[in-house]
C-alpha cells in the first residue's frame, strides 16, 4: 500500500505533470481571453455601426459624450420634439447616451414603411404576452394566419363598444366611487395611479362581461393579480432563454395560472346569468375547452360584449391556433386594455390635480351640460375644455400603451374607440365627484 502511495506522489510531483497542468491552465485562460475579446469586439462593432448610421440622420448637436441628459419634464420633452421637427424635418435624432439613440418620426409614410419592414418579427412585448397568457391568435401572431380574424374582431368589438359608449350605467360609477371611498377611509388618501387603475379595470370588465362583473366577488383579487402580472411581465420577457431554472419564474407562472382560472370563472358566471354557453373544441388531441360567450335563444340581452372563441364564420375558425390557451385572448384584451386605459385616465387626473382652475371650468361645463332633464342626452361636443384636456393628456402619453398593435404589419389598434369610451365615462365620473364633498379631485395625490 505504501509503495502505491509513493508512486502516486512521485507522479504528481514530477515535472511532466506540472507542465501538463500549466498547459491545461494556459489553454483555459486563452479560450476565456478569446471569448471575452470576441464578445467585446462584437459590442464595439455594433456601437460603431450605430454611430455610423446615426451620423446620416439630422439632429441637434450633442455637446457631451453622455448625450442630451437634461431634457426637463415630460411636457417640455414633447415641446422639444415639436420644435426639433420644425427645425430638422420629419425625422431627426436625439442622443440620450453613448449607446441610446432616440429617433423621432413625424411623417406617416415613413412610419408605415417602418412597420412594414418589421413584418411579423416577435417583439419584446409579444414575448411578455406569450409567457403570461400562452399562444394567441389575436396578439402578436402571424399576420397571414390571423388577418381576417383580427379585422372581424375589430369590427365586432368597435361596433359593440361604440354602441354602449353613451349608455355607461350609473352603477359602474357607483362601484368605482365605493372603492375610492374605501381606500380613503383605510389609507387617508389615494393616489392618481390607484384611482385610474380601478377605473380602467371596472370600465373594461363591465364592457366585456356586463353587470355580472360588478357583482363578482373575486373582482378585487382579479385586479390585484392582473397588476402583479403586468408588473413582472417585462422582467421575465427580458431573458433571451426562458429561465426555467429560477423559482421566481415558476411563481410568476403560478400567478398566470390563477389568472386563467379566474377568467374561466367570470366567463362561466356570465354563462349562468345571461343564458350563455361555452364552445368546446372538438379536437380530442388537444382537449382544451375553448371558453366563450354567445347569447342563447330567448335569453335576456347581456350588457357585456359577446366574446367567443368561435367568433364569426367557419372560414375564420380555420385560422385558430390549436395550441391557444383557454381565454388567452380575453386575458390579453384585459391586460392591454387596463394598462392603456389606466395610463390615459391617470394622465387626465394628474392634469386636473395640478390645475384647480381647469377643475372649476370643467365642473361648470358639466353643470351646463346637465341642465334640463337628466335623462336627456348630454351634448358632450359643447364641453370643449374637457375634450381638449382628454386629447392633450393622450398626446402627452408614451406611444407604447396606446399603440399596442394587434397586427404587426399595418398597425391596427384594439380597441380604436378607447378615447371615446374613456371620454364619456370620465364625464360621468367628474359629475359624480362634484357631489362627493369628502373626495374632491384636489385631494388626489399625483
Amino acid at each position: 500500500m505504501n509503495s502505491v502511495l509513493n508512486s502516486v506522489n512521485d507522479f504528481v510531483s514530477s515535472k511532466s505533470t506540472k507542465e501538463y497542468a500549466k498547459k491545461e491552465l494556459n489553454a483555459i485562460l486563452w479560450v476565456a481571453l478569446i471569448t471575452i475579446t470576441v464578445f467585446s469586439l462584437e459590442k464595439v462593432f455594433k456601437l460603431f455601426r450605430l454611430w455610423s448610421k446615426a451620423s446620416q440622420i439630422p439632429g441637434p448637436p450633442c455637446n457631451s459624450f453622455f448625450g442630451h441628459g437634461n431634457l426637463g419634464s415630460r411636457e417640455n420633452f414633447i415641446d422639444l420634439l415639436s420644435v426639433a421637427h420644425d427645425k430638422y424635418g420629419s425625422v431627426f435624432k436625439l442622443w440620450l447616451g453613448p449607446t441610446q439613440l432616440l429617433v423621432s418620426i413625424k411623417d406617416p409614410t415613413v412610419i408605415k414603411e417602418m412597420l412594414l419592414k418589421a413584418e411579423d418579427k416577435l417583439p419584446f412585448i409579444g414575448k411578455a404576452f406569450r409567457l403570461a397568457f400562452g399562444r394567441s391568435s389575436l396578439f402578436f401572431c402571424s399576420y397571414d394566419q390571423a388577418q381576417k380574424r383580427r379585422e372581424s374582431l375589430a369590427l365586432e368589438l368597435n361596433g359593440k363598444m361604440l354602441g354602449r359608449a353613451n349608455v355607461i350605467p350609473k352603477n359602474v360609477v357607483d362601484c368605482i366611487m365605493e372603492r375610492v371611498d374605501d381606500a380613503v377611509m383605510s389609507k387617508g388618501s389615494v393616489d392618481c395611479k390607484s384611482v385610474s387603475q380601478h377605473m380602467a379595470f371596472t370600465i373594461l370588465g363591465t364592457t366585456l362581461f356586463g353587470d355580472t362583473f360588478l357583482a363578482w366577488s373575486k373582482a378585487t383579487f382579479y385586479e390585484e393579480l392582473l397588476m402583479k402580472i403586468a408588473k413582472d411581465a417585462s422582467f421575465w420577457a427580458s431573458y433571451r432563454v426562458t429561465p426555467f431554472w429560477k423559482r421566481g419564474f415558476w411563481r410568476y407562472q403560478s400567478l398566470c395560472t390563477k389568472l386563467k382560472c379566474l377568467t374561466l370563472d367570470i366567463v362561466q358566471q356570465c354563462g349562468k346569468n345571461y343564458g350563455l354557453f361555452s364552445h368546446t373544441d372538438q379536437n380530442s388531441h388537444i382537449g382544451i375547452e375553448k371558453v366563450g360567450i354567445k347569447a342563447a335563444s330567448g335569453a335576456p340581452p347581456s350588457n357585456g360584449v359577446e366574446m367567443q372563441d368561435k367568433l364569426f364564420t367557419p372560414e375564420l375558425d380555420s385560422h385558430l391556433n390549436e395550441r391557444e390557451e383557454p381565454c388567452g385572448n380575453i386575458m390579453g384584451v384585459m391586460f392591454h386594455g387596463c394598462i392603456a386605459t389606466a395610463s390615459l385616465i391617470g394622465s387626465i387626473l394628474e392634469r386636473l390635480v395640478t390645475d384647480v382652475e381647469i377643475q372649476d371650468k370643467i365642473y361648470s361645463e358639466i353643470i351646463k351640460g346637465k341642465q334640463g332633464s337628466v335623462k336627456e342626452d348630454q351634448n358632450v361636443e359643447k364641453m370643449l375644455l374637457l375634450l381638449a384636456t382628454i386629447y392633450e393628456s393622450a398626446r402627452l402619453l408614451p406611444a407604447g400603451p396606446l399603440l399596442q398593435r394587434c397586427s404587426l404589419k399595418d398597425g391596427k389598434r384594439l380597441p380604436s374607440c378607447l378615447p371615446v369610451q374613456v371620454f364619456v365615462f370620465f364625464l360621468r365620473f367628474l359629475a359624480c365627484l362634484q357631489y362627493h364633498d369628502e373626495l374632491p379631485v384636489s385631494n388626489l395625490i399625483v
